[in-house]
């Protein structure tokens, strides 16, 4: 028993120290899997804490738990939009990328170190997958952004080339034990590994999203924690099936984080603080494993496949992929830089360690030590590339707030916070004077930590955090309103109508929307639209007007109250 009371402050402690750890990385512009893994090598045998633990099955099975977790609270976190604008080449890097880098670090080693070429396929398989944890840490550390294009494509490519990164370990550790040849059997690995994950971690997040937003639960604490049994239901069912469990778990917080779920916010935060202490847990756990007197011995060796990695494979593998898309030569520079390695590397440097392989523990130290040297040589010089390459935006302005609710589940209709910029288009405007779609209310304004009653002639002033009730219908319409006026003017996906008040000037709709009416400025919709019909309007009436279309949907004693507006898609 008091074995168990020890393990449980030891635990504590750790965890402790590694929350505090975090915000040391948050100052020092450094990926906290290095922090924790240093906390874990101080509490290890060669450390202060002389722990001596050489647990491989327990680590791994620990680390892949943590890996399930990290990877569903990215999945759910993922923008579907930003998704649709990144997902051929970011699948093209987690795939094709994937293969490449290995082969190329593959080749090396096996002329260099002198190994054989599966033994070497092997190595470079374990350290070819990217960490996205450590990318946006960083980012969010040293308070910079670089454009949305190259974040997604880092992003996706990270939370997809997992996958990827087992199968080619698989399949060679399959060929070294001859349960496997290559050719048609190393194929048919990787189509099941594929199929299996993608459609079991999509049919699982769908039965989930059913039960969550049409039979309900009788309690709101019972949410998060149903998600995060579909997530490891997807992840379990997957490599049971013999399917990737990786990819499962991925598209299952994808698919489940794009619909609209009940407690929605509670449910984020919950899986946001089950990541971290996963990652708490998995990086310290991984410390733990390692020496730093055998890191020593392996030192050189892991210094050359960490150098052929970040200097050669991983910059061919991207700019081979990105080129057909468009990408710049400054682009796939950075997206090459970013390639971050963390825990999936070390995860797998345990598979040859659970299977007997013969010189598994060399193999396993010299992927700790190329994983520790990307982390702190790329990871801290990241922001600074951005720069160099001239990729770098003005960090978006972090909200000092938070509203919270209880549900809208069974209300068509969102609380959304926005944190005004000084280039906000709503920035410096009264409440009446922005072109608010019908039916949006602005609930709440903080100031200085001050509530701000919101009247019509209330001024919005950058800094202002604006609290807005919306349907969801028109959220892309109330997101354009508060984005920065440099941005690109604004696109549908596909056409759909967006109700506007008749009040709403001309001039207003231009400026918000990006979009040419042939009317005077000054002019309200209820105006232009009556000089255009040249008659008494009628609810239902339509005018046509170029790619807008605009129909009288409301009319209070002759007066248009509400009128429809449709873009065409894609305009």
């Amino acid at each position: 028993m008091f074995l168990v009371d020890r393990l449980i402050l030891l635990t504590a402690i750790l965890l402790i120290l590694g929350i505090a750890s975090s915000k040391l990385s948050s100052r020092m512009g450094l990926p906290v899997l290095v922090l924790f893994l240093g906390i874990g090598m101080l509490a290890g045998g060669e450390g202060l804490g002389g722990i001596a633990f050489e647990n491989y099955p327990l680590a791994h099975a620990v680390g892949t738990l943590a890996l399930a977790v990290i990877l569903f609270d990215g999945g759910l976190r993922t923008d579907i939009r930003r998704l649709r604008a990144v997902l051929a080449p970011a699948v093209t890097l987690a795939t094709v990328g994937v293969a490449l880098t290995a082969s190329i670090v593959a080749l090396f080693a096996s002329l260099l170190l002198g190994l054989p070429w599966t033994v070497a396929l092997l190595g470079a398989s374990i350290v070819s997958s990217t960490d996205a944890a450590a990318v946006f840490a960083v980012f969010r550390a040293r308070g910079t952004r670089v454009r949305e294009r190259l974040t997604s494509t880092l992003e996706v490519e990270s939370g997809s080339n997992d996958p990827m990164a087992v199968f080619l370990t698989l399949a060679c550790l399959g060929v070294l034990f001859g349960e496997l040849e290559w050719g048609p059997d190393v194929v048919w690995l990787f189509l099941r590994q594929l199929v299996l994950g993608g459609a079991i971690g999509w049919l699982v997040a769908r039965g989930t999203a059913i039960v969550v937003t049409r039979i309900g639960l009788d309690s709101a604490g019972l949410y998060p924690v149903l998600t995060a049994a579909a997530g490891l239901l997807a992840f379990g069912a997957a490599a049971v099936a013999g399917g990737s469990g990786f990819l499962a778990v991925y598209v299952a917080g994808i698919v489940l984080g794009g619909r609209r779920l009940p407690f929605r916010q509670a449910v984020f935060m919950f899986h946001d603080g089950l990541a971290w202490m996963a990652q708490i847990v998995m990086f310290t756990l991984l410390g733990l494993l390692s020496f730093p007197s055998r890191l020593v011995a392996v030192s050189q060796p892991a210094l050359l496949v960490a150098g052929v990695l970040v200097f050669l494979a991983r910059p061919l593998a991207v700019a081979v992929c990105l080129l057909p898309y468009r990408y710049t030569g400054r682009e796939i520079a950075f997206v090459a830089w970013g390639g971050l390695k963390g825990a999936v590397p070390i995860i797998l440097a345990t598979y040859p360690l659970l299977r007997g392989l013969t010189g598994a523990e060399t193999l396993f130290d010299m992927v700790f030590f190329a994983v520790v040297v990307s982390a702190v040589t790329q990871g801290w010089t990241l922001p600074f590339a951005a720069r160099a390459l001239g990729l770098d935006e003005r960090p978006a302005r972090e909200s000092g707030v938070t509203l919270e609710i209880t549900s809208l589940q069974d209300v068509d209709g969102d609380i959304v916070e926005y944190a005004v910029t000084g280039p906000s288009r709503a920035a410096g405007l009264r409440i009446r004077d922005l072109a608010l779609p019908d039916g949006v209310v602005i609930a709440m304004i903080v100031r200085d930590k001050q509530v701000i009653p919101p009247r019509g002639s209330t001024r919005i002033e950058p800094g202002d955090d604006v609290f807005v009730l919306l349907r969801p219908a028109v959220r892309e319409l109330v997101e354009h309103v508060f984005a920065d006026s440099g941005g690109e003017d604004w696109h549908p996906a596909s056409a759909m109508e967006f109700p506007l008040r008749g009040s709403t000037r001309v001039g207003e709709v231009e400026e918000f929307y990006g979009i040419r009416i042939d009317a005077p400025a000054g002019d309200t919709l209820d105006e232009y639209l009556r000089s255009a019909l040249g008659r008494r309007p009628a609810r239902g009436d339509t005018l046509v007007s170029g790619p807008l279309t605009f129909v009288i949907r409301e009319l209070v004693e002759d007066r248009i109250e509400t009128v429809g507006l449709l873009i065409e898609a894609g305009r």
